[in-house]
């Protein structure tokens, strides 16, 4: 139930794509429409005003990846534009749009907070409306608008930091017990993200008090499946390894082939498009002083973190987390102490596997999804393992904060396509200096 009560903010912000403008000014309510298309639409305000004010006769234009005009509106009396895209919400999965704001028609006396937004592309992963925000009020001062910036991409990189760290921790208890380099581990966090999704699509919907929880749900089936998939993993595939003593470079190489194997099986059964959940594909932030915040990040945010605390905890202080902590630290001597070491591992693949299906799963609801997720993530996720300290609680925790901040950062200077490329720079001077991770122990090999 408290699982419910956190995420509750994030339902009822669904329920009216602009709640949060509306309980301010209003006005900001968009028209219900009964039709296959999907829109592109926004509500201009000025925040100079208290409430905001809306701002009418804005001119907005929307064009697609060719650079050619699909539509324009020039904002009402009630600051909306509401642009249709061309065709069926089908035909435009998956494209991108470019959505363009008029400076010269802004009212006189204001113009943009940020007087680099001028321009916000939006990509339809679902067949829901985008909505886009253009703050407006008394434009800010270069350094001031850097430092705006770089605390909104600080807020982004808090929310990735905590999902990384998720997917993190699974990799590192493994790899702890069983000293499994899991190239699959990827898949593990796919896994979640696709059953969070298919829940998500099954007809009908879950209901507490007229609150729709099936996205609540669907994250709950997830973490539970995932957990059961990770069991599965170590019961059919690698257990018997285990016992064929088979090394661990030739369990590394079965990995990468269990990894190609899952990813084109997922490509199979999802295709190759992006998707979204059905809820919270398009929600209006909220505005925190100049920081633009969705709810759904801040629930993502909380939850992360709340799982974390309770991981570690369950580590630290319960008898099967010392458990598993005895067998990172020596199998043997903690079988001959009386501990069921392949019991132990068991358990640490269904919570790594848990952990990472989670991570999946909250990805997924911050940025949408495809079959590829968990490969994308999986390089991030072993640099924050690495640089942590492998086989480390804390370690694991620790490093994915460093890479998430670090890489959501570094796009103030470098273009975001970039910025993986500077947390593995960083990855790659730590280890110079520190080859056991920042919380890891050296050790003596030979």
């Amino acid at each position: 139930m408290a699982f419910l009560a956190i995420l509750a903010p994030a339902a009822a912000a669904h329920a009216s794509p602009v709640e949060s403008a509306a309980s301010r000014t209003g006005t900001c309510q968009y028209e219900k429409r009964d039709d296959d298309t999907v829109h592109v639409k926004g509500c201009l305000r000025d925040d100079r005003e208290d409430p905001a004010a809306p701002v009418e006769g804005v001119t907005v234009t929307v064009t697609d990846s060719a650079g050619e005009v699909v539509g324009e509106d020039i904002t009402k009396e009630n600051g909306i534009f509401d642009i249709p895209i061309p065709g069926d919400a089908v035909s435009a999965l998956g494209k991108e749009f470019t959505v363009t704001i008029d400076e010269s028609t802004l009212p006189e006396g204001s113009g943009l907070r940020d007087p680099d937004k001028v321009k916000v592309t939006v990509r339809f992963t679902t067949d829901s409306d985008q909505s886009v925000i253009f703050p407006i009020g008394d434009p800010l001062a270069g350094s001031t608008a850097k430092l705006t910036q770089a605390l909104q991409l600080f807020v982004g990189g808090l929310v990735f930091s905590a999902v990384l760290a998720m997917a993190a921790l699974g990799l590192s208890m493994i790899f702890g017990t069983t000293g499994l380099t899991n190239f699959a581990h990827g898949e593990l966090i796919t896994f979640g993200a696709i059953i969070a999704f298919a829940f998500d699509q099954l007809p009908g919907k879950i209901s507490i008090g007229g609150l729709n929880i099936t996205i609540i749900v669907a994250v709950l089936v997830a973490f539970a499946v995932s957990g059961v998939f990770g069991w599965l993993n170590d019961t059919v595939l690698w257990r018997p390894l285990r016992r064929r003593g088979t090394g661990v470079i030739a369990m590394m190489i079965v990995s990468i082939g269990l990894s190609l194997f899952l990813r084109n099986t997922y490509q199979y059964f999802t295709g190759a498009q992006s998707a979204n959940y059905s809820q919270y594909a398009s929600v209006t932030p909220w505005e925190i002083g100049p920081l633009l915040v969705t709810p759904k990040e801040i629930v993502v945010f909380i939850v992360a973190m709340a799982v974390l605390v309770l991981t570690t905890s369950l580590l630290r202080y319960t008898r099967i987390g010392k458990a598993t902590r005895a067998v990172a630290d020596n199998p043997a001597l903690s079988s001959a102490t009386g501990i069921n070491v392949e019991r132990v591992i068991s358990i640490v693949w269904i919570g790594g596997a848990a952990l990472a299906g989670l991570a999946g799963a909250l990805l997924g609801l911050t940025q949408g999804f495809d079959y590829q997720i968990g490969f994308k993530l999986l390089l991030l996720v072993f640099a924050a393992v690495v640089l942590g300290g492998l086989g480390t609680i804390w370690g694991a925790i620790v490093g994915a904060f460093i890479i998430g901040l670090f890489t959501e950062l570094t796009t103030l200077f470098v273009p975001a396509e970039f910025k993986f490329v500077g947390a593995l720079l960083v990855l790659i001077v730590v280890l110079l200096i520190r080859p056991q991770g920042l919380l890891g122990k050296a050790q003596r090999v030979g």
